[in-house]
């Protein structure tokens, strides 16, 4: 039998399906949900302890107590300020190891898996449990990027990179060449509701979304939806390049079916 599996559940249906996987697989599991972000509409009834952000000896605590092997933390989860996060002993002594100076970077994440995994877990991504959630190279649906997307594309690749090399963000939107907006703290479907203020006369633009270079990829890959979907064609775009193993996509059936009902495609991008 598998390791039994601690989830920590941040936000969005993510944490649901991988539940449901759990549950089709007959793999053991204990949920701790994250106040503020994990919904209890969706998942309430199998979490055994609701826990701040900044209370990690609670949610490890309660792992051990369930004797878990290893750790998927998943969902989108805002990071707080430090006034926010209100820090228990155990990511105080945290924090004050590391300084503070990685607050709010990426090298944070990497810290945190540290601190786990010190404490005897081990950390694994969502991709190792659902290997179909990642993207695959090429076209989802019935609608594919022309040349002019294609260009666009490549371009948005350039940019989200470079972009995520300094840990700024992951998405992109350009149109017929023009870099309308990069995406920020605001997140992605902000900065697809913003660039639809921006849209120029012809040809939609193209959301790309890519993982940053230094991105810790058990914990934090890019995403995208339903939502991402609907969102980029109420902002007037015309479709959404991925990159292809490196993208969770939340129940790919219902994207497709959103992509190809609305006229726009969602493409896999190998980088």
């Amino acid at each position: 039998m598998a390791a039994k599996l601690g989830i920590i559940a941040g936000g969005g249906d993510l944490p649901r399906q991988l539940i449901e996987r759990c549950r089709a697989d007959g793999r053991p599991f204990a949920v701790a949900g994250l106040k503020g972000f994990a919904r209890e509409d969706l998942i309430g009834p199998d979490v055994g302890v609701w826990a701040r952000l900044g209370e990690p000896g609670k949610i490890l605590g309660f792992f051990r107590n369930e004797k878990v092997e290893e750790i998927v933390m998943i969902g989108p989860v805002r990071r707080p300020s430090l006034f926010q996060l209100r820090p228990d002993a155990t990511a105080l002594k945290f924090l004050m190891k590391i300084g503070f100076q990685a607050f709010g970077d990426d090298n944070l994440l990497t810290m945190v898996i540290g601190l786990i995994e010190k404490e005897g877990f081990r950390v694994v991504g969502i991709h190792d449990i659902m290997g179909d959630i990642l993207a695959e190279e090429g076209a989802f649906g019935k609608n594919k990027p022309d040349e002019q997307a294609m260009k666009d594309i490549e371009h948005g690749v350039k940019i989200a990179r470079g972009l995520g090399a300094l840990d700024v963000g992951q998405s992109v939107v350009v149109q017929q060449g023009i870099v309308l907006g990069v995406e920020a703290v605001e997140g992605t479907d902000a900065l697809i509701k913003r660039c639809g203020d921006l849209k120029r006369d012809g040809a939609g633009g193209v959301l790309v979304k890519t993982r940053k270079p230094e991105q810790e990829s058990r914990v934090d890959l890019p995403t995208i939806g339903v939502s991402t979907v609907e969102n980029a064609a109420a902002a007037g775009l015309r479709g959404i390049a991925v990159h292809a193993g490196n993208t969770l996509i939340v129940d790919r059936k219902a994207v497709v079916e959103a992509a190809d009902r609305l006229g726009l495609f969602v493409y896999g991008v190998k980088i």
